[in-house]
Parts: C-alpha cells; sequence; structure tokens
C-alpha cells in the first residue's frame, strides 16, 4: 500500500538493542538511574565520562552479567529481554587482553569458538584466515609473552570478531598503550569495522578517541550515572588522523570536554564531602 514502508526496510530501522529506565544498584551506592540508550545495526558509539560514573556497569549488564533494578525496559532487536537473556549473544572485550600465556596466536583467537563447541580444527581455519587483516599473519605460532602491547589487542579483538555477534563491547581497548601505538589501532580498527559493520559499543576516557572513531557519542554523568548528552559525530568516513586538527572536530571535542568537565566536578565535589 502507498505510504508504508516494507516490513524489511521496518527491521532495519529497528534498535539493535533499546534500554529505558535502567538503574542498578549495589547496597547503599546507585550506580545508574533512569539510563535510556538505543544503538541502531552498525553504528559504533563510544561511551566517555567521569571515573565511577557507571560505564562499566553498563557493559556488565549488555554483557548479561548483571541485572539491572525492577522497573526496566531492555529490548533486543525489539524483543523484550533481560539481561541474562544477553548472555553469550554480546561479544566483550574488557580493558585487559586477558590472553593465555600457555596459547599461541592461533588458539587464543578460537578460544570463544572452542567454547561454543566448535571443532578446533575448524575454528583454526576460520582464524588463519583472518590473521592478515588483523597484522598478525606470520605470527600463528607466537605465545602472549613474545608480543608487543599493540600485537596482544589485536589477538584480543580478533578473538572477539570471530566470536561473531551482533553488539561488540570494547571497554578501553587501547588504553594501556603508548600515544602512537593508541593512534595505529584507532585507525586499524575503523578500517576493520567498516568492513565487517559490526555493531560497537566502545567505553573510553579519550575524547579524540570518542569522537575519531565514534558515529555518537554518549556522555555519562556522575554517579548515578545517566546520559546526559548524545552528540552525533558528523565528520566523515573514512576518517583520516589529520582530521583531529579541523575546526569541525575541535567544535565537537569542545562541547565534548565541557560536559565531562561539569561532571568531573561533580563527582570531586561528592568525594570530598
Amino acid at each position: 500500500m502507498p505510504g508504508t514502508v516494507p516490513e524489511q526496510d521496518a527491521a532495519d530501522e529497528r534498535p539493535l538493542i533499546e534500554l529505558r529506565q535502567i538503574s542498578k544498584t549495589f547496597g547503599a551506592v546507585k550506580a545508574l538511574q533512569d539510563l535510556e540508550v538505543s544503538i541502531r545495526p552498525g553504528e559504533l558509539v563510544t561511551v566517555v565520562g567521569p571515573s565511577g560514573c557507571g560505564k562499566s556497569t553498563l557493559f556488565n549488564i549488555l554483557a548479561g552479567l548483571e541485572e539491572p533494578d525492577p522497573g526496566n525496559i531492555l529490548r533486543l532487536k525489539g524483543v523484550s529481554s533481560t539481561a541474562s537473556d544477553l548472555l553469550g549473544k554480546v561479544s566483550f572485550m574488557p580493558q585487559r587482553d586477558l590472553l593465555l600465556p600457555w596459547r599461541n596466536v592461533i588458539d587464543n583467537a578460537i578460544l570463544a569458538l572452542e567454547v561454543e563447541g566448535m571443532p578446533r580444527a575448524e575454528a583454526r581455519r576460520l582464524a588463519m584466515d583472518m590473521l592478515p587483516e588483523f597484522g598478525l599473519a606470520g605470527f600463528e605460532a607466537q605465545y602472549p609473552n613474545q608480543l608487543s602491547g599493540g600485537m596482544r589487542q589485536r589477538v584480543a579483538l580478533m578473538r572477539t570478531f570471530l566470536f561473531k555477534r551482533d553488539l561488540m563491547l570494547l571497554d578501553e581497548p587501547f588504553g594501556a598503550l603508548d600515544a602512537l601505538t593508541r593512534t595505529m589501532m584507532q585507525r586499524w580498527l575503523l578500517d576493520v569495522w567498516q568492513k565487517h559493520k559490526r555493531t560497537v559499543l566502545f567505553i573510553t576516557h579519550d575524547v579524540d578517541e570518542a569522537i575519531f572513531l565514534g558515529d555518537r557519542v554518549l556522555v555519562m554523568t556522575a554517579r548515578p550515572g545517566r546520559i546526559k548528552l548524545e552528540q552525533a559525530v558528523d565528520l566523515p568516513r573514512p576518517r583520516k588522523a589529520d582530521i583531529v586538527t579541523s575546526p569541525e572536530f575541535i567544535a565537537l571535542k569542545k562541547t565534548l570536554l565541557e560536559a565531562i568537565e561539569e561532571e568531573s566536578m561533580k563527582s570531586f565535589q561528592v568525594a570530598g564531602r
């Protein structure tokens, strides 16, 4: 009928994950309060905020590791869900690479596939095909103690990509790297993301990183955490390294820094009482 939206197109516009009225309490501490987030398929959304604002709590809920307080609304692909329903449906990379020292690169990369029950030979074939785009060709037999920090993170990210899920949660994956390696990893991640078009939620404390990577930047308030600002990043892709000196980038950075500074001051005031 004229004016109707085809069923497939409507499904494509539907948020992949939708959180409404999300609160989380730990004893006397209110970590999150009435947080609302909606993420569309294929988006790369970055999250910034002051320390202790509940970013990791948000990730734990999305990973199915923590249930929010009663009264929440959580939908995955439009279906009402509990946090525990998301367990195993989301790929999650924490801050540390968590590589097993007794496993080489290829066997660390296939760990999640093995846990799912995939035969080791088949998992290794999949991983071997993916090694070149992760910059690890020729390193499949190396062990974690033989790798640089950037290479260890690439192995961990390859493991996360191999665990094919619609939503990837990346919790400061480049936070421990030196500035030059971090910049190179950001550009590499964008290349891989644009090829695979996974949906990514990315925690960072680095505002430049948040803008450079993100389609949108979410700024969280001081605890109890909720979304203070949702800033669209209308910068062309693919993004080149020199975009960080453009007037548009600098204007976005100013807006975000002002919002974060205001919330950081609230955190200090609470801590000083």
